[in-house]
């Protein structure tokens, strides 16, 4: 081979090999830029799942606000913290009233409830629920001057009742035919309030919320009817969007679990039940 030629082709394989480095650092550039835009598109890889949770500032000791912190504190605060622990999301509780649950739920406003509800057959017609949490039936709260030992609602015959907004105790009661008047609330509060004060004959309320407020001595004139023998025994649980199965199968798990290691065993007896 003449030497020029030689000469000429030695410089082409310097070209050839530079040429062929500069396209692989390329290549690689824009493959290291593709990944990091990527990533900055999907967020943190180890972002959780934050969950806003319905509940309600006054049902102690299920949910109620606690004025020392000013958040939402009690039973079914410390279990859906549980479940949320153990399936991995974090949770946002919103105070609401407890009339205006369910139709936030169904709404998008929040994405589970945890309150003292009720399963009922009217409520799972709109949302679904957890497997029961806790089971309790009606208490009955009257002035303490009032001593007679009522037993059921025929006992309570003419009489002028309370009962809350939303519950699963209204319906029942107004039907019955057995009052003079039945009053609704808003509130557990509202309602105590006027039966401490004597405006009404009888408060009917979840028998743990009004024993936690008696015991309290939140209403100095008012006493838990004992020998009443409630007739609406029902069990509470979270509750879903209708037909959201993934995170109800979250929570299912997680309740199971969380009955079986002795954590809600341990969370009702903190407070009391």
């Amino acid at each position: 081979m003449p030497p020029g030629l030689a000469h000429r082709n030695r410089g082409m394989d310097f070209f050839d090999i530079t040429e062929r480095k500069l396209t692989m650092k390329f290549a690689t550039l824009a493959t290291s830029l593709a990944v990091t835009f990527a990533l900055s598109l999907s967020g943190p890889a180890s972002a959780q799942t934050v969950l806003k949770v319905g509940s309600t500032p006054t049902g102690s000791p299920f949910t109620f606000l606690d004025t020392k912190t000013n958040t939402i504190d009690g039973v079914m605060v410390d279990i859906v913290n549980a479940v949320a622990k153990e399936s991995g999301f974090g949770v946002q509780i919103e105070p609401m009233q407890f009339s205006a649950l369910i139709s936030s739920l169904t709404s998008k406003r929040i994405d589970l409830i945890s309150a003292a509800m009720f399963i009922t057959p009217t409520r799972q017609e709109v949302v679904d629920f957890s497997l029961p949490i806790y089971s309790y039936g009606e208490g009955v709260v009257v002035l303490k001057q009032d001593t007679v030992a009522y037993q059921s609602f025929a006992d309570m015959k003419g009489k002028r009742v309370g009962v809350q907004v939303g519950t699963a105790f209204v319906e029942p009661l107004q039907k019955s035919g057995m009052f003079s008047e039945v009053k609704l609330y808003e509130t557990t509060p509202d309602l105590m309030r006027d039966a401490n004060a004597g405006r009404i004959d009888a408060g009917v309320l979840d028998y743990p919320i009004a024993a936690f407020a008696v015991a309290k001595g939140q209403f100095p004139n008012l006493r838990m009817v004992t020998s009443f023998k409630p007739t609406m025994v029902n069990s509470i649980g979270m509750a879903t969007r209708k037909g959201d199965t993934e995170l109800m199968g979250k929570v299912n798990v997680a309740v199971t679990k969380l009955k079986a290691n002795g954590t809600i065993d341990a969370i009702l007896k903190k407070w009391g039940l």
